[in-house]
């Protein structure tokens, strides 16, 4: 039986290259989006280029029954879930007390909450393997505040608690968790911006990352991890 990796907001960016990653090494991956067309596109893709299967889950992630839905739909899989990877995320600028009223609800559903029920329903059988591996895609926004961020960095700070929180509950388990803080990487979030892209970092840094940490011995994990591009952030 193949290992299954889950990955949230899988459709693009950051998520689409961890699953191929995954893909790659011989797992079948679970993906979810708010877009079907995209995740069939991810599908095509995928399982023609790499022997194995891409399980695909329409949801908007931040909405608790869609996200509870996904993990449902995970767990009738029957497949043993090694790797879960809370990708989804969403980022509206703004300052704190200039935003529109929901912003922070927008992006604390999406970016805390999506994380938070998908681990309650998915660590508990994690829990049963003999290892096993949760990542948490943070922001360097987790970290420090940056302008034009209010709401934003305020959920990634609760992501990186949420994270923190996870790794200290699991610690007399087999199962690890790592929180991944990346600074400017080069996805659609940032299409339009006049900056080469050597300024950015590459998604598929995040994956290598991600791939490396999986990939130590049982008796170790990393943390967390903050990668940002080479000459600074943007």
């Amino acid at each position: 039986m193949k290992k299954l990796a889950v990955v949230s907001g899988a459709s693009r960016g950051i998520g689409k290259t961890v699953v191929e990653k995954f893909a790659s090494e011989g797992f079948e991956v679970a993906v979810c989006s708010r877009s079907m067309s995209n995740l069939e596109a991810l599908k095509n893709e995928f399982e023609s280029k790499y022997t194995t299967n891409i399980h695909v889950f329409v949801a908007d992630v931040s909405k608790k029954e869609e996200i509870q839905n996904f993990g449902k739909f995970i767990l009738e899989l029957r497949l043993p879930v090694h790797v879960l990877v809370n990708n989804a995320g969403l980022f509206l600028p703004g300052k704190i007390l200039e935003e529109a009223e929901d912003t922070l609800e927008t992006l604390i559903n999406t970016n805390v909450y999506s994380a938070y029920y998908l681990s309650r329903i998915l660590v508990p059988e994690m829990e049963t393997l003999d290892s096993a591996h949760v990542f948490n895609i943070c922001s360097i926004a987790s970290l420090m505040a940056y302008p034009q961020s209010g709401s934003y960095s305020i959920s990634k700070f609760a992501l990186l608690g949420l994270s923190k929180s996870l790794r200290q509950e699991l610690l007399n388990t087999s199962v690890k968790v790592t929180s991944i803080m990346p600074g400017a990487t080069l996805t659609d979030s940032w299409a339009g911006v006049d900056l080469p892209a050597e300024r950015f970092m590459e998604a598929k840094d995040v994956a290598d990352i991600i791939w490396a940490s999986y990939n130590l011995s049982k008796s170790a994990v990393v943390e967390e991890i903050v990668l940002r591009p080479l000459k600074g952030d943007i």
